[in-house]
C-alpha cells in the first residue's frame, strides 16, 4: 500500500459550514505526527441565525450544501470523516444524530463518520458522569434539540444556556470573558461536568484551564470531536494543555 506522505497514518476528511474559521485552527493544533486533516466547506450564503426562524433557515443551507462539500473532501482520500459542524447533528435526539450519520456514510462510501453529538456523548461516558451543564452559542430552536439529545443519551441535563449569537460569523468573535462568565453563571455544585456545543467557537484551550478553576471535566466540542475521530480509528496519542479528555482518555 502506498502512503500520504504527510498523512502516512491516516487522513481525516472534514466538513465544515465556509462561515467556520476554528476548526481548521483546532485541528492544525491538536493533529499527531502522520495524521492530516483536509476540509471541505458547506457554502452559507445568508450566516445569520438571530431568531429560531434565521437559525433553522441556517440548517437547511447546510443540509443544501453538504452533498457538494462532501463530494469535494473525497477527492483527497481520506481515511475517516469527521463532521465540523455541530447543531444538525444534535438535530432529532439520539436518532436523528444516527439518522445523519447514516446520511453521511452513504455519501463517502461507508467511511467512518464522528459527529460532535456522538463525540460529546462518548467524552461524558469516558468521565462517568450524569449530571451536566451544556451552553452553545444558538438560539433556542437549537438548544432544544441540544438538550433532547442529552436527555435521551441518558444525561440529566441540569441547565442549558444559549449565548444568541446574531450570526454564524460571530460565533468566531465571543470573548473569552463572555465564555466565562457563562461557565461560572451554568455551574453548581451538583454539575459533574460542562460540555460547550458549537464548533466556530474557540474553547479548546480555556476548557483546559477551566477545569483548574471549576475542579471537574470541561468539554469543548472540537476537542472532543478530535479525540473521538483518532480514537475510533485506534489512535492513542495524547496532548497536554487542551484539557483533561485528550490527556487521560
Amino acid at each position: 500500500m502506498t502512503h500520504d506522505i504527510t498523512g502516512y497514518r491516516a487522513k481525516v476528511g472534514v466538513v465544515v459550514p465556509s462561515t467556520n474559521t476554528v476548526v481548521e485552527h483546532d485541528t492544525a493544533m491538536l493533529a499527531p505526527h502522520g495524521v492530516t486533516f483536509h476540509t471541505g466547506r458547506m457554502y452559507i450564503d445568508n450566516p445569520a441565525m438571530n431568531s429560531d426562524e434565521t437559525f433553522v433557515n441556517l440548517i437547511e443551507q447546510i443540509r443544501a450544501s453538504m452533498k457538494v462539500a462532501l463530494r469535494d473532501v473525497m477527492t483527497a482520500k481520506p481515511d475517516l470523516i469527521m463532521m465540523g459542524m455541530s447543531a444538525e447533528t444534535f438535530w432529532g435526539g439520539v436518532e436523528g444524530n444516527a439518522s445523519f450519520i447514516k446520511r453521511v456514510e452513504a455519501m463517502v462510501d461507508g467511511l467512518q463518520v464522528t459527529t460532535g453529538a456522538s463525540a460529546c456523548r462518548a467524552a461524558l461516558e469516558a468521565f462517568d458522569v450524569k449530571k451536566i451543564a451544556v451552553f452553545s452559542p444558538y438560539q433556542p430552536v437549537a438548544d432544544v434539540n441540544v438538550n433532547r439529545y442529552f436527555t435521551e443519551a441518558g444525561f440529566d441535563v441540569l441547565k442549558v444556556t444559549g449565548l444568541r449569537v446574531p450570526s454564524a460569523t460571530a460565533i468566531a468573535e465571543v470573548t473569552e470573558e463572555q465564555v466565562i462568565r457563562t461557565l461560572r453563571e451554568i455551574d453548581s455544585p451538583d454539575v459533574e461536568a460542562i460540555v460547550q456545543v458549537g464548533t466556530n467557537l474557540s474553547m479548546v484551550r480555556l476548557a483546559d484551564q477551566a477545569e483548574h478553576w471549576l475542579g471537574k471535566p470541561v468539554i469543548a466540542i472540537n476537542a472532543a470531536t478530535i479525540w473521538h475521530t483518532l480514537r475510533s480509528a485506534g489512535f492513542t496519542d495524547t496532548w497536554g494543555a487542551a484539557g483533561s479528555l485528550l490527556r487521560d482518555h
